[in-house]
């Protein structure tokens, strides 16, 4: 099996601020928002939603096949990714532009506050899926928040091919219209985001959640340290945490969950085994600094989903 993920690529450089944003904020000055924040360290990562999640699949023993742009500053990266086993052959690289950058600000709450520049990421991909299912007869996608135009595009292309695939529009939620999200969701197998975008997706389109599960698998809403809660027609699961070692940075989670995730959905495991694989899969970059700095044997995660849930899963 194929997995194609389209989405972002990106440089992360990530601070650590040594207090509270909320000590620094005034409420009742909002409106005239001016603050600076002194950071005691500044870390650069490769990340993007695309690239993190690739990353975990291959730990997860899954073939990952990126779609995303890239800028004249990537190649570093990329040899990073090869030398992780993604496949990068498809990934479009523009010498006229810089790889999309994030600048995350962490609080010791654990808040972030990100500047995001998509550089590269402005262009679309569009690269042809029905050359890829000639070639690849089991193919997978997930479709995460990257280029507006080839989350469309790829939703469209899915459907047309009868390939099943993962939505989940994230922070591109407030620039995609309402019908747009609707045709996506109504073909995706599952719908994930965190309990925010989840509501903002039922706002925007006026759906409930009775009227995705219509047509979706699964209706997935990550909630943090709270768990996360897997939804189908007939039934609504909630699936705790993993215990994370030393927590260092909780950027890079979400991604990891959803790379868990696809692993669980496609080795056909219950529910509750899809939801503990991917809660564990989550648990992993948090306990570093930038989101692909973890790694772990087959062995050594298998052990630590005993530990965490008490009884054995096998991932191989």
């Amino acid at each position: 099996m194929k997995i194609l993920v389209s989405g972002s690529l990106a440089f992360d450089r990530i601070m650590n601020f040594p207090g509270a944003f909320k000590d620094h904020i005034l409420p009742d000055k909002i409106h005239v928002l001016s603050v600076s924040f002194a950071v005691d360290s500044l870390r650069e990562n490769f990340g993007g939603t695309a690239g993190n999640i690739a990353y975990n699949l291959n730990l997860l023993k899954e073939n990952a096949i990126i779609l995303a742009s890239a800028g004249k500053d990537f190649p570093s990266y990329n040899l990073w990714l090869e030398d992780h086993g993604v496949d990068t052959r498809l990934i479009a690289v523009h010498d006229d532009n810089f790889t999309a950058s994030a600048h995350i600000i962490t609080d010791q709450d654990n808040n972030q506050i990100t500047a995001f520049h998509p550089g590269a990421m402005k262009h679309a991909t569009r690269v042809d899926i029905e050359a890829i299912r000639r070639k690849e007869k089991e193919l997978f996608g997930i479709i995460v928040a990257g280029n507006t135009e080839d989350m469309r595009f790829y939703a469209g292309e899915y459907q047309r091919l009868n390939i099943p695939y993962i939505y989940d529009p994230a922070q591109q939620i407030p620039v995609i219209d309402s019908e747009q999200l609707k045709f996506a969701i109504q073909g995706a197998t599952v719908l994930i985001g965190n309990d925010y975008e989840i509501e903002l997706i039922l706002q925007k389109t006026g759906l409930q959640k009775n009227d995705i599960l219509k047509n979706t698998k699964y209706l997935v809403t990550t909630k943090g340290e709270k768990g996360s809660l897997i939804e189908s027609a007939d039934s609504a699961v909630e699936i705790p945490v993993a215990k994370p070692g030393e927590m260092k940075d909780p950027t890079g989670a979400g991604d990891a969950y959803r790379a868990g995730f696809i692993k669980g959905l496609l080795g056909n495991y219950p529910v509750e085994q899809i939801g503990r694989l991917a809660a564990l899969t989550a648990v992993y970059p948090i306990e570093y600094y930038g989101t692909q700095e973890h790694e772990y044997t087959t062995a050594e995660f298998c052990q630590r989903y005993k530990e965490n849930f008490e009884n054995s899963i096998d991932i191989a």
